[in-house]
């Protein structure tokens, strides 16, 4: 019997062939990198379980802003840590609270880097819930009268989009009524629509100060075992106005992020959380496998199933090696 004549060694004998071949291809462009700022001055803190991530007040925020819009890196994505926090999260949406004076500075320093806020009262409750909280229950609507507020105030700072992630029903619906009524008709939605309720988020908890003080999240966050009920929750944030639509996590849902990609037509961004970061971080200071490689192939997995955008922590780091 003849050798069959297809050999697809061939080409991969050379890198030039494996370059114009390749059918997945990463650039900067593609990432979104997420940043948390605190209340004060010159004030870095690094977390302790993210290693090389930093807690920046808004001055060392706007520094670090620059060098990210230099890498090519086309948007960043706030995340508020307030001096104060009650029942209701009222602090997420002080017009004069640490967000919205973050997206101020950075867009007055920085104006060509798009400015992207996380719309969620979680890093402002003193009980660390994404929702107002009654008698140990999570109150939807309630919720949303305050997500309405967070989105408008990030709005009128001057964000560039916002990005609900706290999962209550109908809350891409409210913000985009408000956002209408209030004039920012032009101003886009990007919404977790299927955030699942996972471990993988505990570091992102460390640095926020934002982990439940009872319970959990289940009862908003996705069950992971859930595909068809991903794909409701997709469509109906696509059907309530959402420009974009987000899947989070990302490595443990790829098969989430391929089946949105085929259901719908806007664009579908990818949450590699802290999780997936701390990880691979671990495992290469352990000498277990090689770090830029492990970033890469991860972050290549995202795109090729089907993102086009990934918020990762290992946006900087992957654009150095892109350039």
């Amino acid at each position: 019997m003849a050798f069959p004549i297809q050999r697809l060694r061939r080409l991969r004998q050379h890198e030039g062939f494996r370059r114009m071949v390749r059918e997945t291809r990463l650039s900067p462009a593609d990432f979104i990198y997420p940043l948390f700022v605190v209340e004060g001055r010159n004030r870095r803190e690094e977390i302790v379980a993210m290693p090389g991530q930093f807690r920046l007040s808004v001055d060392l925020l706007v520094k670090e802003a620059s060098e990210i819009a230099a890498l090519g890196i086309p948007g960043i994505i706030l995340f508020g840590i307030p001096d104060r926090k009650d029942g209701k999260g009222t602090a997420g949406y002080d017009p004069n609270g640490i967000v919205q004076r973050a997206v101020k500075a950075v867009k007055d320093h920085v104006p060509s880097l798009m400015v992207v806020t996380d719309v969620c009262i979680d890093e402002y409750t003193d009980h660390g819930h994404c929702g107002v909280v009654k008698d140990g229950r999570i109150l939807n609507d309630e919720t949303l009268d305050c997500l309405r507020a967070m989105a408008l105030t990030h709005a009128q700072a001057g964000a560039d989009m916002v990005a609900p992630s706290d999962m209550m029903d109908g809350r891409v619906a409210a913000i985009r009524s408000e956002l209408d009524q209030a004039g920012f008709t032009e101003l886009p939605i990007m919404a977790y629509a299927a955030k699942f309720a996972s471990c993988f988020y505990a570091p992102f908890r460390d640095a926020a100060f934002s982990s439940p003080q009872f319970g959990d999240r289940q009862s908003y966050q996705m069950d992971p075992a859930n595909r068809r009920e991903a794909l409701r929750e997709i469509a109906l944030d696509v059907e309530e106005g959402a420009d974009i639509i987000m899947v989070k996590p990302a490595l443990p849902y790829l098969d989430i992020i391929a089946a949105a990609r085929e259901q719908i037509l806007l664009p579908v961004a990818a949450y590699q959380v802290s999780g997936e970061y701390s990880m691979i971080k671990a495992a290469a200071k352990a000498g277990w496998l090689d770090e830029s490689r492990a970033m890469m192939e991860s972050l290549l997995s995202i795109k090729r199933a089907g993102a086009d955008l990934i918020l990762t922590y290992f946006a900087k780091d992957a654009a150095r090696l892109l350039h």
